[in-house]
Formats: structure tokens, C-alpha cells, sequence
């Protein structure tokens, strides 16, 4: 498996995958042009340098798997970096064949390079499979988190 940082030819692929997700289905729109927004997400986020939007391709060069890594500066923990892994996708083909687990493993490692203190996702509570999948990497559920949707 490639791990690399996606480039705007990738963008179709991620959203793909993003929108065929059981909880991606109501809320994103995969569609050929994509939409603008998708476009435009892309640029920010390739442009800060704390922001890192990974895809797995295989041995065909064929994207399998995405996710995003943000690098959070903070001031806790003595100024401390930590580093939040979301948007976690497998093709559908490709589940199953332990791609989530090297993709965390790679994570992780990219995470001791930068020098973070501290890995940390957050998943719906929806995702039960996904839940138990983290807790077997070592992931523990130490904090509630909240959200409050913006309209």
C-alpha cells in the first residue's frame, strides 16, 4: 500500500467514498463535475500546513482509502500538538482485509513524526463496528464529546 497526500485528481474518489458511507449518504453529494464546495474544501485544507488529507492507494495505483489529519496546536500539556484522524474511509471492495488497520498504524507513526502527544478521533455513536474497531487499536473513550449543529 501507497500512503501519500492527495492531490486534486484524487478529489472524485474521496467523495465517492465519503458519500457511499451509510451516514455520508444523507448529507454529501457525489456527483461528476463535483460540486464547487468539495473544490474548495480541498484548497484550504492543502494549503495549511496543519492540515494533512492522506489517500491508500494499492498496488494498482487505485485509491482503497482515505482520511484526514489535523495537527492541533494547543496550549495544555506545555504547548502541546495533538492530532485528530477523521474522515476514515475504505472502499467498499476493500473492507475487511485489514487496510483500517494499517491506515492507523501509518497515522500514527505520521503522528510521532510530527511530534504530537496525543492521537484522538471522535465517531458516531451510530458506528458501533467502527466503535469496537478503535477500542481494539488501544483507542479509549476518556471523554464525551458534544456537538452543536450550525444552520
Amino acid at each position: 500500500m501507497i500512503f501519500r497526500k492527495a492531490s486534486q485528481a484524487d478529489l472524485p474518489g474521496i467523495v465517492q467514498m465519503i458519500a457511499e458511507d451509510e451516514l455520508g449518504k444523507s448529507r454529501e453529494r457525489f456527483q461528476l463535475p463535483l460540486p464547487s464546495e468539495y473544490l474548495k474544501a480541498f484548497e484550504k485544507i492543502n494549503a495549511d500546513s496543519n492540515q494533512e488529507l492522506i489517500v491508500v492507494e494499492n498496488d494498482l495505483h487505485e485509491i482503497i482509502g482515505t482520511m484526514q489529519l489535523s495537527f492541533i496546536q494547543y496550549l495544555t500539556y506545555r504547548g502541546g500538538l495533538r492530532a485528530q484522524i477523521e474522515a476514515v474511509r475504505i472502499r467498499k471492495d476493500q473492507r475487511g482485509l485489514g487496510i483500517g488497520k494499517s491506515m492507523f498504524q501509518w497515522a500514527i507513526h505520521r503522528a510521532k513524526e510530527r511530534k504530537a502527544h496525543l492521537v484522538q478521533l471522535t465517531t458516531d455513536k451510530k458506528r458501533p463496528i467502527a466503535i469496537q474497531f478503535y477500542e481494539d487499536l488501544g483507542f479509549k473513550a476518556t471523554h464525551e464529546g458534544m456537538k452543536l449543529h450550525l444552520d
